[in-house]
């Protein structure tokens, strides 16, 4: 396994894994990296430097990005708890006030919203707030 940086034309940068250095070069030739932030398929390696542990570092990295997009989404998203499907619909609607939300679905609500054209995407367990839920 070797992990690259890597970056799309519109300059996001990301990490991905791949099996071996040249599934990268396969891969991007036929279009099937994509940048996770737009989307682009056109995709070339960024500069890394090399990860170097020393005896005093106390801290994961990865921890450490899970833990300020979890402070990211608990301090600019409202938790609707299982309520989610009904507020994403009236908020598309215009029946709610646009705002930026997370909560729980069913696979079948999710199935639905997406058949109405409500984009709404699934939060890994990991990336949702701590907090408790918000009553309106």
């Amino acid at each position: 396994m070797i992990k690259y940086m890597l970056k799309c034309a519109h300059a996001h940068e990301f990490e991905t894994w791949f099996g071996h250095s040249r599934d990268f070069d396969d891969q991007a030739a036929r279009g099937l990296i994509a940048c996770p932030y737009c989307e682009n398929t056109k995709i070339e390696k960024a500069p890394m430097a090399p990860s170097v542990r020393t005896s005093n570092k106390t801290t994961n990295p990865h921890e450490d990005m899970v833990a300020k997009m979890r402070k990211n989404i608990a301090d600019n998203f409202d938790n609707v708890g299982e309520g989610f499907a009904d507020e994403a619909r009236a908020i598309h609607y215009g029946d709610a006030p646009e705002r930026s939300i997370y909560g729980q679905t069913t696979p079948e609500q999710a199935r639905e919203l997406s058949e109405e054209g409500i984009d709404a995407l699934p939060l890994p367990d990991i990336l949702a707030p701590r907090t408790k839920r918000k009553l309106n």
